[in-house]
């Protein structure tokens, strides 16, 4: 990092003390700034870039896109359609766009318009292909009219329509371009016509050959079916197989008889379990039985006493007889025994009414066994009876199953046979249904696709869009000639502006020369020397400066220009260097050649002793003597003299006949040594005279990059100054050559930024831009030459 400790504090910008920090400009100055710098770019670009929009706008055939807006899906009357038998599957709007865009539909169109003579097909149509065709004459090679071949038309013309699906819907846009708006709604409306001829045609062809393979695959499924039906009737007529309600008379047969054992094995086990219960109340009863144990038949029911478990409406009178007298025997038994108590209690038990009550309740109790005995009776008779009819239909049930076992393997071929005979039959109505909403279809064919909105010739065209085009040339304009400029900032490595300066070197900007116009200064300094020409004359032996035109004498010639006021801002920085009274000797370098500083060392020495002063200027360029042979070309001896002590001071030094400016030659030494003299005890000495002579000694010291001059010399200097050419140094130069000679850098006073356009600064200073304003020099009488 650079870092000059010993910069004089008056010269120097006061934001060094603040760790070289500045507020840069904002966006907006930035923005502006670049503008600026680069408006003449851009404008070029943008005029070139509209210009060659407005071209092609005259180049480019006009093109009108026509549209027509086809809704797909079915378009058939309810009346009409065969009833489905399953969900159609949804429409596929990909697919039907790609027949659109087909090459089947685009050939057909082809044909049918005969667009192989259509001038937007075979190449010549339009201004474009006229310009191509002369160009091709022009060089002598003459096109040969030829047909344009099939896959050529086809692209021409697919490149030309587009179809495409609105949204969601199931309408597509087809559009198609052409340089007439008519053909272009022609050729559109073809299209849509083409595509619904393709889809009926294929719907024809389709329905034609479903109906022909419906119709012959319906002929073999009525022959298997009547086939299959036959073999199960001859299978049972062979085995005496009779069938009803869709079932075998066997097995029906089988399944009432199965019934029927059941019911007569239930009814028989009741009959059995009403039996057992009369023979035990007969084991355990007798006439001197209590009469609850024998009261207890007439917990019976009807059908329990009658047999009949399920007995139809009515019981017989008998049954209902028994249950009666049982029941009237069991209340005149218990009115006796109310009666027997009474009287036992009231007359004693051995009273004769009492022993009669007691013989009339056996008496009782002895008929009521009888009449349970001949229930039971009828029990038995009844068991015997269902046990019997048991029997018989065990008897017939197993003849039954014998017979079935006979059939069970024909039952088994039959079942089969039906199965097989019932599947015929159902595909075949399935197909003769599909085969008749076929052939309904066929004889009303309709396309499933309908214009919602034909074509029609287009008013303005689609294409080139000047609006469009003319936005596009504009803002290209605008940002090519913005890559421009930002390409130009990129590469820019040089300094532009002072923060510039003081920010990469952390130097002071002690002045900015403009840059002057040749010719004016060379009209203005040819006079001024015409003025002194004749007071050089009489100088008689006196070694004077030649005065010419040029540059170097542009301070003093044009003392009230703006280059003069950029010499004295010098000057003042170098009078009020804090160390001044010790400091003599200044040094004036560049980085590179040809930055200008053998010119600002000259302005300055004039300057200076245009005041008064005593000034010596003492050319150190030593390789390249430029500062010598614009002030004394005729000098034979130089300073190089002098240090080997060939010469002495007083015969080599030159005098400036109007500031008295005296001026040391650096003449005399040969180009490989010349850092040894710079650096010998004798320049030592050399300068330590002219430091006893003169106020101010102006060096002029080889550049920093090429040689080592300026540093093998830098002892014997007090101060430098560093020239550094607007715009054209690189940054990077400058800090590598002050990295490579500390010795310098250290005691660098602050850089002058040479042959500056004024202009062009103010584009580049942003904020402070105006303070180099030709406006404000001119109202203190100060000329700009530049």
């Amino acid at each position: 990092m650079l870092h000059n400790p010993n910069v004089s504090a008056v010269a120097y910008n006061p934001q060094q003390d603040h760790g070289w920090q500045r507020t840069g400009p904002g966006p907006f100055n930035t923005a502006l700034g670049f503008l600026r710098r680069h408006y003449l770019v851009i404008a070029i670009a943008t005029v070139l870039s509209v210009a060659a929009s407005i071209a092609i706008l005259k180049v480019l055939p006009p093109t009108y896109s026509a549209d027509v807006k086809i809704m797909l899906g079915s378009a058939k009357p309810p009346a009409v359609q065969p009833q489905p038998t399953q969900d159609d599957p949804p429409l596929d709007m990909e697919s039907q766009i790609e027949i659109l865009k087909s090459k089947s539909v685009a050939t057909a169109v082809i044909g049918k318009l005969n667009l192989a003579d259509d001038p937007d097909f075979n190449g010549k149509g339009g201004p474009l292909q006229a310009a191509t065709d002369a160009i091709r004459r022009l060089v002598g090679s003459t096109p040969e009219p030829s047909a344009p071949s099939t896959d050529d038309l086809l692209d021409e013309f697919q490149r030309r329509m587009t179809a495409f699906r609105i949204g969601t819907s199931t309408v597509v846009e087809v559009d198609f371009s052409a340089s007439d708006p008519k053909r272009a709604a022609m050729i559109a409306n073809a299209i849509a016509k083409e595509y619904f001829d393709q889809q009926l045609k294929a719907e024809t062809n389709e329905h034609r050959t479903v109906t022909a393979w419906l119709h012959e695959r319906l002929q073999d499924l009525g022959n298997d079916a009547t086939a299959a039906e036959r073999a199960v009737n001859e299978l049972k007529s062979r085995h005496n197989i009779v069938s009803a309600d869709g079932k075998f008379m066997d097995q029906q047969q089988v399944t009432e008889l199965t019934n029927r054992l059941v019911a007569a094995r239930t009814h028989t086990a009741s009959l059995m379990t009403r039996l057992s219960r009369f023979d035990d109340m007969l084991a355990t009863n007798n006439a001197d039985t209590p009469i609850d144990s024998i009261a207890a038949i007439s917990d019976f029911s009807p059908a329990e006493l009658s047999g009949n478990l399920n007995p139809p409406d009515g019981l017989s009178l008998s049954n209902s007889n028994s249950t009666a007298i049982i029941n009237s025997l069991r209340q005149q038994y218990l009115d006796n025994a109310k009666r027997e108590y009474e009287y036992s209690a009231k007359y004693g038990s051995d009273h004769l009414a009492v022993v009669n009550i007691r013989a009339a309740m056996k008496s009782i109790r002895q008929a009521m066994l009888d009449e349970v005995r001949r229930l039971a009776d009828v029990a038995k008779h009844d068991y015997a009876e269902a046990k019997q009819q048991q029997q018989e239909v065990e008897k017939q049930l197993a003849q039954a199953v014998a017979r079935s076992q006979d059939t069970r393997a024909a039952e088994v071929s039959i079942r089969e046979l039906e199965t097989s005979a019932k599947g015929y039959r159902a595909l075949y109505d399935t197909f003769l249904q599909r085969y008749m909403g076929s052939v309904q279809q066929g004889s009303f064919p309709i396309t499933k696709a309908r214009v919602i909105s034909a074509a029609t010739p287009p008013k303005k065209k689609s294409k080139p869009k000047s609006i469009v085009l003319l936005a596009i040339g504009l803002f290209g304009g605008l940002a090519l000639g913005g890559g421009l400029g930002l390409l130009a900032e990129v590469k820019d490595r040089s300094f532009r502006t002072t923060d510039q300066v003081e920010d990469r070197l952390r130097l002071p900007c002690l002045s900015v020369v403009p840059l002057l116009k040749h010719g004016e200064v060379n009209r203005v300094t040819r006079e001024a020397a015409l003025r002194v020409a004749d007071k050089a004359d009489t100088d008689g032996g006196q070694r004077m400066v030649s005065r010419g035109t040029g540059t170097c004498w542009a301070a003093s010639a044009m003392p009230s220009s703006r280059f003069a006021e950029s010499i004295r801002s010098l000057k003042v920085a170098i009078d009020q260097d804090p160390s001044r009274a010790s400091r003599k000797v200044f040094g004036l370098t560049s980085a590179l050649p040809n930055e200008g500083k053998s010119i600002i060392a000259a302005s300055l020495a004039q300057l200076i002793a245009s005041s008064g002063k005593r000034v010596i200027v003492v050319d150190c360029d030593l390789r390249n003597p430029s500062l010598s042979a614009t002030l004394a070309p005729d000098a034979g001896s130089g300073i190089a003299d002098v240090v080997s002590g060939a010469r002495r001071l007083e015969d080599t030094i030159w005098t400036d006949p109007v500031t008295r400016l005296h001026f040391l030659p650096g003449k005399g030494a040969a180009q490989h040594d010349t850092s040894d003299i710079l650096a010998n005890k004798e320049m030592r000495k050399l300068f330590e005279q002219l430091r006893e002579t003169y106020d101010y000694i102006i060096v002029d010291l080889p550049p920093l990059a090429p040689v080592v001059d300026a540093r093998a010399i830098s002892a014997l200097l007090d101060s430098f100054v560093l020239v550094v050419e607007w715009g054209r140094t690189p940054a990077d130069v400058v800090e590598h050559a002050l990295n490579t000679a500390p010795n310098v850098y250290d005691t660098l006073l602050g850089v002058v930024l040479n042959k500056t356009d004024m202009k062009a600064l103010k584009r580049y200073a942003h904020h402070f831009g105006d303070y180099y304003n030709h406006e404000y020099y001119a109202r203190y009488g100060s000329v700009m030459a530049e």
